[in-house]
């Protein structure tokens, strides 16, 4: 108690909050509960039971630092009964090189939702030479339970290797959609997605959305980043273009309430997801069943030793517990 005290003493003047500003998106009610002993309640999420709602958003594979991560990251889904979306598989359609990289099912287990990732260039292109069975034959090499679509068509323009679609992206989910009958979640990388394509993906059979918004992530700015000539600062407005995932639920929101036949009712809020409470605010707005989705937060502790992330997602399920207790929306 002595040495609590004395903490208490030393640490008093630099917690102290002089012109800071109060999270203004929640009442805190402290009178109304006891402190939360229960674990949070399990729920059902892509077809699937998950106990806490932090999905790992997709992020790596095929480099030399995968294995570790990915193997980290499965492990910790397995622990607290999240889901995972694996980095780009490209390299698995035609080669076996780096599948370690990326064989999870027997570190998640198969109770948890682990899902494969193409982007949308491979996609039409294999549609093009009438070979999505590679598709098929990817995720059954995985023991995946369906597949993500990330839509980059501002990274792969800014990207000096990058791939150019030849016709919509909408367009080539609607031909996949009818070549293969496996779950599906689309998403962007870092920019997110205006109204009208919200919309467009509401009214497909999509196992979800992952909101991949702007304020997290952005791969068009990180191609940017690797050729940082010239040509590469004329473009760099265009990295700064996109929407956040609190306008972006908004407009789902709207969607979901004022249209008939929405197919797609299950949201991965994702992007700029800085804190618990982030997560916590975005899914109790949602008038879809959501969890939240992290990257970079999650790929920081995911790199070195497993008690660094372990202690971390540990933090996060005690925020949640805190704010399901104390807090209310405004």
């Amino acid at each position: 108690m002595t040495d609590r005290k004395r903490d208490h003493i030393d640490l008093a003047f630099r917690s102290h909050m002089e012109n800071a500003l109060a999270d203004r998106r929640f009442y805190y009610e402290p009178l109304l509960s006891a402190h939360p002993e229960k674990e949070l309640e399990p729920f059902e999420f892509l077809g699937k039971q998950l106990r806490t709602p932090v999905w790992v958003s997709s992020m790596t594979g095929g480099t030399e630092k995968a294995a570790r991560i990915n193997l980290n990251l499965a492990r910790a889904c397995a622990q607290f009964g999240m889901g995972m979306g694996l980095g780009s598989c490209r390299s698995l359609l035609d080669s076996n090189d780096h599948f370690t990289d990326f064989d999870m099912r027997s570190v998640i287990g198969n109770d948890l939702p682990l899902y494969a990732n193409l982007g949308i260039c491979q996609i039409e292109t294999l549609l093009k030479d009438k070979a999505t069975d590679k598709i098929e034959s990817m995720i059954q090499r995985l023991r995946a339970d369906g597949l993500i679509v990330h839509i980059n068509p501002m990274q792969e323009s800014l990207q000096p290797e990058g791939d150019l679609l030849k016709r919509s992206p909408l367009e080539t989910l609607e031909e996949l959609l009818e070549q293969i009958k496996v779950p599906i979640i689309v998403k962007e990388v870092g920019q997110g997605m205006g109204p009208k394509s919200l919309e467009a993906l509401m009214y497909m059979p999509l196992q979800a959305i992952e909101f991949g918004a702007y304020g997290g992530t952005n791969f068009a700015k990180i191609e940017l980043m690797r050729h940082p000539e010239k040509a590469g600062q004329v473009l760099e407005a265009l990295s700064e273009i996109g929407h956040n995932a609190e306008e972006m639920l908004q407009w789902a929101n709207d969607i979901y309430e004022n249209r008939n036949s929405i197919r797609c009712k299950e949201l991965i809020i994702s992007g700029g997801i800085t804190s618990c409470l982030d997560g916590y605010y975005l899914m109790k707005k949602s008038k879809m069943r959501a969890i939240y989705g992290q990257a970079s937060a999650l790929l920081k502790h995911a790199q070195g030793e497993y008690i660094d992330l372990e202690v971390y997602i540990q933090s996060q399920i005690k925020g949640l517990q805190l704010a399901e207790a104390y807090l209310d929306l405004r």
